[in-house]
């Protein structure tokens, strides 16, 4: 049987999905782990697909996979989410022989920026430059400079938040590093480097721009949507996810009165 599975992981664990010999990775994780867990027979028999690759640090809330199991749902569950303790795979549903994984509705992701003497109001003037099909080669990585690349964007949307800001940004799909790169365009903006006269320029093809790579670590792919429902659904943690949860936390705490103890003392 077929089967689409939403999962997310702390990417702070994982060199992304880049195949170097020596280096975790999410991908190398699973693909061991479905042998492991006896979700299948062996890793070929699996047909693992993905539908986002992400940069190593970018961690995932509802990324989306498809494998190939004899495993009923909740049993299916139960074994992926045996494979690694920052590894969680939420919810399940059958899927015919052919489906897609890469050909998503939409892929929603979140960025949050910090900072104190960020303008509000010049993130969002620059980020509604984001809208409808653009040319994207200013905004991706390993693109052709002479022939356009075009992507729809539904949305790039800013608000505050306690101590910085969060961006959300939706669209079908992305091209490499486009997201790190929409939100450099916002902060050079921010920062009086780009001119929105330069930035839709550069959307409309008739202009290339250099621009930093955000942080990726401050990044996290928040949902990727298929016409299809989830119908099985998680039981919840299993004790190995708790227990890392339990120290995430912990270590957290620990680093957050660390650091307000030395500034004490200034």
């Amino acid at each position: 049987m077929r089967w689409l599975v939403r999962f997310g992981y702390d990417g702070s664990d994982f060199y992304g999905w880049a195949r170097q010999p020596g280096l975790r990775t999410v991908e190398g994780e699973i693909r061991s782990g479905l042998v492991r867990q006896g979700v299948s027979s062996s890793a070929a028999a699996a047909q693992l697909e993905v539908a986002s690759r992400t940069d190593r640090g970018v961690s995932a809330r509802a990324n989306a996979l498809a494998v190939s199991s004899e495993r009923t749902g909740p049993s299916l569950l139960r074994g992926l989410n045996g494979i690694a303790p920052d590894i969680f795979c939420t919810a399940a549903a059958s899927i015919p022989d052919g489906f897609r994984v890469r050909r998503a509705v939409r892929r929603s992701y979140r960025y949050f920026e910090p900072g104190d003497a960020l303008s509000l109001e010049r993130w969002q003037e620059a980020a509604r430059m984001f809208r409808g099909d653009v040319d994207v080669r200013s905004f991706g990585r390993g693109l052709r400079a002479d022939v356009p690349t075009i992507r729809t964007v539904e949305a790039v949307e800013v608000r505050a938040v306690h101590g910085g800001l969060v961006v959300d940004l939706r669209a079908p799909s992305f091209v490499w590093g486009m997201v790190r790169k929409i939100v450099g365009a916002l902060r050079e903006h921010d920062r009086g480097r780009l001119e929105l006269s330069r930035l839709r320029a550069a959307l409309e093809g008739r202009e290339r721009l250099t621009l930093p790579l955000a942080e990726p670590e401050r990044l996290i792919l928040w949902e990727v949507e298929y016409p299809l429902s989830w119908t099985v659904p998680w039981s919840g943690p299993n004790r190995h996810q708790q227990a890392r949860e339990r120290s995430d936390r912990d270590a957290l705490w620990v680093r957050t009165e660390l650091l307000r103890s030395l500034r004490a003392d200034r």
